[in-house]
């Protein structure tokens, strides 16, 4: 009779290695839900259609935001410096999430403050909501210096961040945290008087303070897809009167404050608005009158 060993008398049996196969598989709602959602975002945005972009504005607050805290922060652009980003074998959607981010900023710039921070989409659906003569409408010239308090913000947390590596900070130039709920009283405090602020200046946060906006307009220096201007976008002002984020300036896109919201595309895009088309009816028609502009509402 052959001896047999006994199996495993002392109870040191090998844990079983856990494969890759079983690391998506528990992560594979949390994977569906960001693929999803990016495609939700990019349809909505190849669509110009603003009944989309509020569907994808909805589902950035209660899928990214409320669920899954999913939001970037100036802290991983630190990271990444620094090597403190989440592991990747356990947290493959928020990688989905980070490279998604990164790909449309380069291609179409500040992509992920216009339609994919839940904070940022939560903002634009109180603007939508709220009556519009609650806004007040900042100076043009006072406008123009505002959006570079958040670039100022950018330069003093890298400082600091450089000189402490306190990556605590973060809470205290950015109200992310909200839809993780673990601020204090003082933090709710200061974020109640944000949000107050932003009924009245729109998406005051997101144009003037944020420094992870000031960062993904940065890189959005080198936009491949950057939004079409025809000639006459030199002198015509329709656009500029249009933009809600206050990212045009006398025709010339500036690519540091689009979000790509849609708002001037599809005013481009408009043949009975934009003059552009107007002046090619003109010259088809031989210099005969055509019908008026159709007003912007």
């Amino acid at each position: 009779m052959t001896w047999q060993p006994e199996a495993d008398p002392w109870g040191f049996e090998a844990e079983p290695v856990e494969t890759w196969a079983d690391v998506i598989t528990a992560q594979a709602p949390d994977l569906a839900i960001m693929v999803a959602f990016f495609a939700l975002a990019l349809f909505s945005f190849h669509r110009k259609s603003v009944r989309l972009k509020y569907v994808t504005l909805i589902a950035a607050v209660l899928l990214l935001g409320v669920r899954s805290s999913f939001l970037l922060s100036i802290v991983n652009v630190f990271g990444v410096f620094h090597g403190e980003l989440p592991v990747f074998r356990h947290n493959l959607a928020w990688y989905v999430f980070a490279g998604g981010t990164l790909l449309m900023t380069v291609l179409f710039g500040r992509f992920y403050c216009g339609r994919v921070c839940a904070y940022g989409a939560l903002t634009q659906l109180l603007d939508a909501v709220l009556p519009a003569t609650w806004r007040i409408e900042m100076p043009h010239r006072i406008e123009r210096r505002a959006v570079h308090i958040k670039f100022g913000v950018l330069a003093a947390v890298t400082g600091y961040l450089l000189i402490t590596r306190d990556m605590g900070i973060y809470r205290y130039v950015e109200p992310f945290w909200m839809f993780g709920g673990f601020g204090t009283p003082i933090m709710w405090t200061g974020l109640a008087l944000l949000i107050g602020v932003t009924v009245f200046v729109r998406n005051a946060y997101c144009r003037f303070l944020c420094p992870l906006g000031a960062t993904l307009g940065l890189l959005s220096a080198v936009t491949v897809f950057p939004i079409k201007r025809w000639s006459e976008c030199s002198t015509c002002r329709i656009c500029q009167k249009t933009c809600e984020w206050g990212a045009i300036d006398e025709g010339r896109i500036i690519r540091t404050e689009c979000v790509r919201c849609d708002d001037c595309e599809r005013l481009y895009d408009d043949h009975a608005k934009c003059p552009h088309w107007r002046i090619l009816d003109y010259r088809a028609s031989g210099g005969r009158k055509v019908l008026p502009l159709r007003p912007v509402t």
